[in-house]
């Protein structure tokens, strides 16, 4: 005989029992583990669960797209150093959402996706229920971990088991599937209270081996050349004193990478990151910190020294010798490895040679010298360097302001152009190089700091996500669009030889994004100098409201794929096609 359930018990002594539900224990769950907020996008199964999460103190950012909320929550993840939590509802909702939870993952950001999902009976057999969908199947290649909560006493287990994934060890992006069933089900509230737990150390400390240590402060020791690659790793780590402490202690160069600019000053005199090409080419010993020997750092093998040797900090272990053997691999977080580091090596027995960073200073000085020529020239019609210069030079001014960057020229030469004096500011394409993260990583920028966001964006870049102006103007966000127009993907002078339409990498030239945001109650500005965009950005930033300038570039401005052209497949050129006959 089964025995009685705790309702079946309350009801028949006629005593009232308080009652809980998934929606309740998913938002206790997340409030217990500090979640603070919440990215997405509402629908069924999951509006009520938007409602309550807000009405209990949550702050939820409504997005018209599953991809921004997404990649809000992920960029939210990495300046937090905490999951950042995305909702959406089921299949097409959620599939959506997993463009930027794969991206989390690949990026190293934690970050956790909650979808709702239909009935599990009916999609198991197929039966052709609501968005039917297996998400957890769909999901589970794309991320670090997924999910499903089956049973209305396991989503507190469900939730601080995808918080804790997520964040510990190398971060990444977690699914967690809960079916509407799940949400609905109801149980005393006493019991619910129960299944609740909040995480203890859910990153712990990774400390390296001490001969680990030992070997890699002999190598640098013993090397001529050093270098230091910084990558979004060594920024996400927070360890931004220690890292500095270790740059300037040994007097080592370092290169950052993109999102790793301002983790030192960028014009730091040991930066080498105006001659990037040289340091890369004849560094004997290269220590890499938060950075992987990926596409971005040609594997280790293109442009580099083919002698030098890699020393790698990096939390996961199967990332050594990935690309290249790794002389001393230091397997731990960052500031711990840091910290073993600075205990073990004697005073004075790390240092870089004079001649080293004299030479890499002398190249510095003439690759700085060559930029300010060019951002001292002024063609009309209004170049990507000129519309940048104003941006610089305007930022300047606002060092708490963060830096959104994405497209393929507005990417390459900003990267070059602004330069970076505070960690974690500049928020780009990352590892992926996936166009559409700006609208969300502005707007979680915002939210998450209160401060000011310029969103530099290519007009093809900008489409990905533009729609979310109205978000932004929506919750009175301080974020100034800044949109080159070129009128093209790349460049906007392409030109189709078969008739007049436009030809793949056109756009409209004569596209009005200014008035794109106007029609949202946000205020849009037109430039086609320099100086105007000099004027526009600096109303916009003491306006501290939403703002869209629409930078007018000459079309023929920009090259084929940015400074990635060469990724593109060689094959019959252009050129050599012949157009058909109408």
């Amino acid at each position: 005989m089964t025995a009685p359930s705790p309702l079946e018990t309350a009801a028949a002594a006629d005593v009232p029992t308080e009652l809980t539900d998934g929606y309740h224990l998913v938002v206790d769950a997340l409030k217990m583990n500090d979640v603070d907020t919440i990215y997405g996008v509402v629908g069924i199964p999951i509006t009520d669960l938007a409602r309550l999460a807000q009405a209990q103190g949550i702050r939820y950012i409504g997005f018209r797209h599953e991809s921004n909320a997404g990649h809000a929550a992920a960029i939210a993840g990495y300046l937090n150093k905490k999951p950042g939590v995305a909702l959406t509802v089921s299949a097409p909702g959620f599939l959506n959402g997993l463009v930027a939870l794969a991206n989390a993952t690949t990026n190293c950001f934690p970050m956790v996706q909650i979808s709702g999902s239909s009935e599990r009976h009916l999609v198991d057999l197929k039966q052709g229920d609501y968005e039917e969908m297996d998400q957890l199947a769909a999901a589970q290649p794309f991320v670090k971990a997924a999910y499903r909560v089956s049973r209305v006493e396991d989503i507190g287990r469900g939730i601080a088991r995808a918080l804790r994934t997520a964040i510990s060890g190398r971060p990444g992006g977690v699914y967690l599937d809960i079916p509407a069933a799940v949400l609905g089900a109801i149980m005393p509230k006493a019991e619910g209270d129960r299944t609740l737990s909040r995480l203890v150390d859910p990153a712990p400390r990774q400390l390296p081996a001490p001969e680990a240590v030992d070997r890699a402060i002999e190598l640098l020791a013993s090397a001529e050349r050093p270098l230091v690659v910084l990558g979004k790793g060594a920024a996400y780590a927070q360890a931004d004193a220690k890292v500095r402490e270790f740059i300037e202690s040994t007097g080592i160069p370092y290169v950052p990478m993109s999102m790793a600019k301002g983790l030192l000053p960028d014009d730091h005199p040991q930066s080498a990151a105006t001659a990037r090409s040289l340091a890369l080419k004849k560094a004997d010993v290269v220590m890499l910190v938060g950075a992987r020997l990926n596409w971005l750092l040609g594997h280790g093998q293109t442009g580099w020294n083919p002698d030098a040797k890699f020393i790698q900090i990096d939390i996961d272990p199967k990332e050594m010798d990935s690309n290249q053997p790794i002389s001393a691999p230091l397997v731990g977080d960052i500031e711990s490895v840091l910290d073993v580091l600075a205990e073990r090596t004697k005073p004075g027995q790390i240092q870089a040679p004079s001649a080293w960073r004299d030479e890499l200073g002398e190249r510095s000085a003439q690759n700085v010298a060559k930029m300010a020529k060019r951002l001292e020239a002024d063609p009309q019609p209004m170049q990507f360097m000129g519309a940048l210069k104003a941006v610089r030079d305007v930022v300047r001014r606002h060092p708490e302001t963060y830096i959104v960057n994405e497209g393929a020229n507005a990417l390459d030469i900003a990267r070059n152009v602004i330069d970076m004096h505070v960690p974690r500011h500049r928020l780009d394409s990352g590892t992926w190089g996936v166009m559409g993260i700006g609208m969300g990583y502005a707007i979680a920028a915002a939210v998450e700091s209160g401060a000011p966001v310029v969103a530099i964006e290519g007009d093809s870049a900008f489409g990905f996500s533009g729609i979310e102006i109205e978000t932004i103007c929506r919750y009175r966000l301080p974020v100034v669009t800044v949109i080159m127009n070129n009128g093209g993907v790349y460049r906007g002078d392409d030109v189709n030889p078969y008739d007049d339409a436009p030809s793949p990498t056109t756009l409209m030239s004569a596209a009005r994004h200014d008035l794109l945001i106007e029609s949202f109650g946000g205020k849009g500005y037109r430039a086609t100098t320099p100086a105007e965009v000099t004027a526009a950005l600096t109303e916009a930033l003491a306006s501290g409201g939403p703002a869209l300038i629409d930078c007018v570039i000459d079309p023929s401005a920009g090259t084929e794929s940015g400074h990635i052209s060469h990724l593109n497949p060689k094959g019959i050129t252009v050129g050599n096609i012949t157009p058909a006959k109408k």
